[in-house]
């Protein structure tokens, strides 16, 4: 629990700004005891979880394609922005203001540079660059929205300063592979992901959209039936999963969700009939985080942002996977139901651009999609012999668990997205775009198979803000895009009787490594990828190098991006 001191509450995290739309905006703080919040007029009262105290003020009332400087209060004394920040003041800016809309997005990282040894070899924090580089530009050049696509905090790969923490909260040293086991720990992990300047700052004025993937519970989280039933046989998954959980709930989910998504939320509306400031939910919200492990479909942790003339529609890949071998899904039918009406309400209402968000990449390179393919099948019809065995092994091993190897979700997906490109469900949008990250690389893919496309298909993977490829995974990579592996592969799927996919695509550039922010700039009909990288050449300049910056349509922008 923490300890309060002084005499005035203290800001711990934040201010993050979340959902915003063009007449709202919720804004997200951590706080060191109970007390009131106060954005712009709006007040809220803390929240009590597990000694913690949290808030999520809601402001409306704003004008469409306006900009909003703002300050933070606690119990009426100003908490943000510090006086001594040389950054610029923090703002809501509304969606509805001419010109492009920019998403910046990327995923996977690890802890903040202040916690991390030079001596792992880990290039320069993107995040922070980004940050940094984002507050020198002028306003109507900053990105309009922040997208994470998952691992914003790493439960299995701790710091050697949180392990120095674990060790005195336990009681005995820990060793370097120690790991969370509950929500206390957790919140130490997003302290330590979330409180550098550079990277508070940018949280506090761009909105941010957020999605998990399996490092913010564990390696391989759902991978297979087969991996579940191990870790649920273990004495310590019960607490780790449902801290992990009820944490993500707090600091990442119950930012997600718009004003009316809040009132239609069960758990949040239990939480606005707590008055006293003593009553603790954590019992609560673990009831609510146990029966959305053990019942996916409990608790959909998908969502959509509205964006003008973009959609976003973020599918949760992890948490709501079926996994019975004979019938394995990415999402369960109801889920992919709504993830599909989503889609098809998006171009009956004129949207240009559908941007669906999925912690892993659709579209992979041709010879790993193949790989995954075939392992799946062997998994399928060897389930519980020894073929099916050695199958499950190397799943496990090499992390054969993307939505290739969930091959009937990969096929539908194909088919969701190839109707909106025909035109099927309303008018075709310019394009369709997959936003992901997990795999430590980035690239640019672009759906050719089947034809008939009106709408330009792309899979734009970036990844990761800060972390490191090793060296075998750089030349698998690699190897995985040539035409020898993807006719080797596709020769192996072959021989095993592997169903082929209708759907094909090419590489439009990459791989590349190194720490990286990815921007979509969409204007009008017209889109582009920007691909900033740190890495080793960058380290001291403490700069961003674009690497990439590729046309995603024939259109014409309507306002050239500066």
């Amino acid at each position: 629990m923490p300890l309060s001191t002084g005499s005035t509450p203290a800001l711990l995290i934040g201010p993050l700004l979340r959902h915003v739309d063009p007449v709202s905006a919720t804004v997200w703080v951590e706080t060191d005891r109970a007390c009131e919040v106060e954005v712009l007029g709006r007040r809220a009262r803390t929240f009590c979880v597990g000694g913690h105290h949290y808030a999520l003020v809601v402001v409306e009332g704003l004008e469409p394609g306006s900009t909003t400087p703002y300050e933070v209060a606690l119990d009426g004394a100003r908490v943000w922005p510090d006086a001594a920040s040389t950054f610029p003041p923090s703002r809501i800016r509304t969606p509805g203001r001419p010109g492009p809309f920019t998403i910046a997005f990327g995923s996977c990282r690890y802890a903040t540079p202040s916690t991390v040894a030079l001596a792992e070899g880990i290039p320069p924090d993107a995040l922070d660059v980004y940050a940094t580089r984002v507050a020198a530009l002028p306003e109507d050049r900053w990105p309009d929205a922040l997208v994470l696509l998952g691992d914003q905090v790493y439960a299995d790969e701790l710091t050697a300063k949180t392990r120095e923490w674990l060790s005195l909260r336990r009681g005995e040293p820990v060793d370097e592979g120690a790991q969370v086991l509950d929500f206390e720990e957790y919140t130490r992990l997003y302290a330590e992901s979330w409180t550098d300047p550079q990277v508070r700052w940018l949280l506090s004025t761009i909105p941010s959209s957020m999605i998990f993937d399996d490092h913010e519970m564990i390696d391989d989280w759902n991978t297979s039936a087969a991996w579940r039933r191990q870790v649920t046989g273990t004495g310590w998954w019960a607490d780790r999963i449902s801290g992990g959980l009820v944490s993500y709930w707090i600091y990442q989910h119950l930012g997600n969700l718009s004003i009316q998504e809040l009132a239609d939320n069960p758990v949040w509306q239990a939480m606005q009939t707590r008055t006293d400031d003593s009553d603790d939910a954590e019992s609560m919200l673990r009831e609510m985080a146990v029966a959305a492990d053990e019942d996916p479909g409990s608790m959909r942790w998908s969502y959509v942002r509205h964006w003008g003339d973009v959609r976003m529609v973020m599918v949760d890949s992890r948490a709501g996977r079926v996994l019975d071998e004979q019938a394995r899904r990415m999402v369960d039918d109801a889920e992919f139901d709504w993830v599909e009406a989503a889609m098809r309400r998006a171009v009956e209402e004129g949207v240009q651009h559908v941007v669906l968000g999925t912690s892993l990449p659709w579209l992979l390179p041709h010879a790993i999609h193949e790989i995954e393919r075939w392992n799946e099948t062997l998994n399928v019809r060897h389930e519980g012999r020894w073929r099916g065995r050695l199958a499950e092994k190397l799943r496990q091993a090499a992390d054969l668990e993307h939505w290739a190897a969930f091959g009937d979700s990969f096929e539908r997906l194909g088919r969701a997205v190839t109707s909106l490109a025909r035109g099927e469900a309303g008018p075709a949008p310019a394009t369709v775009l997959v936003l992901s990250g997990d795999v430590h690389h980035a690239y640019a893919a672009e759906l050719t198979e089947p034809g008939g496309l009106t709408s330009r298909v792309h899979q734009l993977t970036v990844s990761p803000l800060h972390n490191q490829a090793p060296h075998p995974i750089k030349v698998g990579f690699r190897i995985g895009w040539s035409r020898w592996a993807r006719r080797l592969m596709t020769g192996m799927a072959k021989v095993a009787r592997v169903q082929p996919s209708p759907l094909d695509w090419t590489k439009g550039a990459g791989p590349f490594f190194g720490n990286q922010v990815g921007e979509l700039v969409l204007d009008g009909r017209s889109a582009r990828f920007r691909l900033l990288v740190a890495d080793e050449r960058t380290r001291e300049t403490e700069e961003l190098e674009e690497v990439l910056d590729l046309a995603l349509t024939d259109a014409v922008p309507a306002e050239v991006p500066g």
